[in-house]
């Protein structure tokens, strides 16, 4: 039996996240604020978060931050995987990307991906079709937009410009879809559109150190695991404008033995994606859970592989 931490991405911020980590994560705030030069807790209100920058790096700090204080009271977890700018903290804690140099480089993904499309595009979820009908309805589309994230067989995300997607959403509900619902996301991720600002941001990794993971670090893109640094910095950098597959990714920690999910926080989106595919393991978020709960989780599943 092995286990996951999974780290969500854009569109799971809540106002307060950084506000309401645990006391022992304050050396870790501490330490960001040195970084960028800026006091970190000021990125997280209602009005800083209609940044993309500032959600980024929210998600990126509150994630290592409870991944830290998980295994500094007992095991590590056999695998790591992040959804989007949740692969940031994924690298971190897999030991492959020092924390300053993530905080650096999701600052400038962020702004790089909110300049690139300050207004007029965005992200819109699907529910109740499935990935065929989707693709149908994209190929017919007016105007740029595109299929952006699979995260379930019947929970998709499209990528596009305003107008391109409420047609698309429209056609959508006619078709019986159960909603198509647009997503507090102000960019088009996950998409062609991203490719140049990707390869900008691909241009400040190369400058950047990456190491072979300690924990087996999982591709939300591809859904494989990655152990190369040099495919991790590519991952990584490029993700913004790839596809993210996260069912697929769930698919393969669960053929490879993953039996308990442990999403880090903020909230609880990605374990109701995990819960159909994990039937026969355990689910469970960091928020609302007790930390010895989720310590005596991990330490079970240590002693069940012995």
């Amino acid at each position: 039996m092995s286990s996951l931490f999974a780290f969500p991405g854009q569109g799971a911020q809540q106002v307060g996240m950084l506000h309401r980590l645990p006391a022992d994560c304050a050396p870790l705030l501490a330490e960001a604020s040195e970084v960028l030069g800026e006091d970190v807790l000021a990125l997280d209100s209602a009005a800083a978060l209609q940044s993309t920058r500032a959600v980024q790096l929210c998600l990126l700090i509150a994630g290592v931050g409870c991944a830290r204080l998980l295994m500094a009271r007992g095991p590590a977890p056999d695998y790591v995987a992040g959804l989007s700018i949740g692969a940031y903290a994924a690298a971190v804690v897999a030991g492959s990307l020092d924390f300053a140099d993530a905080l650096r480089l999701v600052a400038l993904r962020g702004e790089l991906m909110q300049r690139a499309y300050p207004q007029g595009f965005g992200m819109t979820a699907i529910l109740g079709l499935d990935q065929g009908t989707v693709e149908r309805l994209l190929a017919e589309a007016e105007g740029p937009v595109y299929l952006a994230n699979i995260n379930a067989d019947n929970q998709l995300v499209i990528a596009g410009s305003d107008a391109a997607m409420t047609l698309v959403a429209e056609r959508a509900r006619a078709l019986g879809a159960g909603a198509a619902k647009r997503l507090a996301m102000s960019v088009p991720s996950h998409c062609a559109l991203l490719e140049a600002p990707a390869r900008e941001l691909a241009a400040a990794f190369a400058e950047v150190e990456l190491r072979r993971p300690v924990i087996r670090y999982l591709s939300g893109s591809s859904a494989r695991p990655i152990f190369d640094p040099e495919r991790l910095r590519d991952d990584l950098a490029f993700n913004m404008c790839r596809v993210i597959d996260w069912h697929g990714t769930l698919r393969t920690a669960y053929e490879r033995g993953v039996r308990l999910h442990i999403e880090l926080p903020p909230g609880a989106v990605l374990s109701g994606l995990a819960r159909r595919m994990f039937e026969q393991g355990t689910v469970i978020a960091f928020q609302g859970a007790r930390l010895d709960t989720l310590d005596a989780l991990l330490r079970q599943e240590v002693g069940q592989d012995r």
